[in-house]
């Protein structure tokens, strides 16, 4: 479950209409978020608020073996209309599971601000900064978020520890997207490290909104009528070090119009060390999605399996409300049933297994959930947790 703070970063973005998904950094998100779920260590307790359009604030308290907790500030120069209490929060904005990619759009036109001074347009260039102390570590972390253009947006991360070389390290990333295709380039004062990525879109150009695709029947099954093949590299390179690695991709998608089952394929490589990955996942019903991934490394044959799965409970309508849905016309949105609930789980080939539940118990975002290991019959529950979290 996404923390109050990143829910608050994700509505920036949307508001500021950036595609996050236009990123190589993306590709495998889908895999990532039914595979990857976190699982809570020990007893975790979150109390946000957003006291204002432009301010939020968070407060973090855990017991993991010892005492720990966060204090977190944010600020917005947009102001941010969106529903903070966590009672009313829609559960599939702070769950993050089966990913659908929405229509590419002509950068720029849709949702850039301009404010007039003097007579004269000025581009509003909305900036985010975000602030975290971790207790009693003293570790600092600091974000800046600038939409430079409607095309680009600025993005520097910073952290400052003592265990770190030199006391911490900042992370500069520039991002651009021409919505056919995406370039990021970064830099990383740890090692001096230097790198850039990309994505290309085959298909339809939102460059140039005249040029409609036709409504010819699907030629192939990668087709962009109905789906849509991304490809991408992202390549780095350390002075100080004198290394570097390399990576590239592909994923393929349906899009909303597809009319079976939507689902999704991604092939990685990193040639330097050998690794290949890859992954399908698919929505096989309203409230299930299942994904795999493969990987091996051509060099020691070695390889891994991993399976997992995603079921969402949502809440019955009324009798009034279901007969009022099949009366709609078949074109006309209807209304989504409330999610409940979320329950994922995975197993790779190793025997270790994961297993967490998230919820809504009255005004509390609840997760909890385990480890396993079924290889260790003597101790086969390895870590367990809890998090709840409160917002208003």
């Amino acid at each position: 479950m996404l923390e109050f703070m990143d829910y608050v970063q994700a509505a920036f973005h949307a508001q500021t209409c950036w595609n996050i998904d236009q990123s190589y950094a993306s590709l495998t998100t889908t895999a990532h978020n039914i595979l990857d779920f976190y699982i809570p260590h020990g007893v975790k307790l979150h109390a946000s608020s957003l006291s204002s359009l432009h301010f939020a604030t968070s407060y973090t308290l855990g017991t993991r073996g010892v005492v720990d907790g966060s204090l977190s500030f944010l600020y917005s120069s947009l102001g941010l209309s969106i529903r903070s209490e966590s009672s009313k929060l829609d559960l599939g904005h702070v769950v993050r599971g089966y990913r659908y990619l929405r229509e590419l759009q002509q950068p720029g036109v849709k949702g850039w601000k301009v404010v007039w001074r003097d007579g004269k347009a000025i581009e509003r260039k909305d900036a985010l900064l975000y602030g975290r102390l971790y207790l009693p570590t003293s570790t600092l972390e600091a974000l800046y978020l600038r939409r430079i253009s409607p095309t680009r947006l600025l993005r520097l991360n910073c952290v400052s520890d003592s265990s770190l070389p030199s006391g911490g390290t900042i992370l500069a990333v520039l991002q651009n997207d021409f919505g056919k295709y995406s370039t990021e380039y970064l830099y990383s004062t740890d090692s001096s490290l230097l790198g850039v990525r990309g994505l290309y879109n085959f298909g339809h150009d939102p460059r140039y909104p005249d040029h409609q695709p036709s409504t010819r029947q699907p030629a192939h099954p990668w087709d962009h009528q109905n789906g849509r093949l991304s490809a991408g590299a992202e390549a780095y390179f350390s002075p100080v070090n004198k290394s570097g690695g390399v990576s590239c991709g592909l994923r393929f998608t349906t899009l909303p119009i597809h009319c079976g089952f939507p689902y999704t394929m991604t092939l990685t490589l990193n040639p330097l060390m050998g690794n290949l990955s890859s992954t399908y996942a698919v929505k096989a019903g309203p409230n299930l999605a299942l994904c795999s991934r493969f990987d091996f490394n051509v060099y020691s044959y070695e390889s891994d399996v991993v399976v997992g799965m995603e079921l969402w409970q949502r809440k019955k309508v009324s009798q009034d409300v279901a007969w009022a849905n099949r009366m709609l016309r078949p074109d006309w949105k209807k209304e989504e049933e409330e999610v409940n609930g979320v329950l994922k789980a995975r197993l790779d080939n190793n025997g270790k297994a994961g297993l967490l539940w998230e919820c809504r118990v009255k005004e509390l975002l609840v997760s909890v959930g385990a480890g396993f290991d079924l290889k260790q019959r003597e101790r086969m529950l390895g870590s367990v947790g809890l998090e709840v979290s409160y917002s208003s």
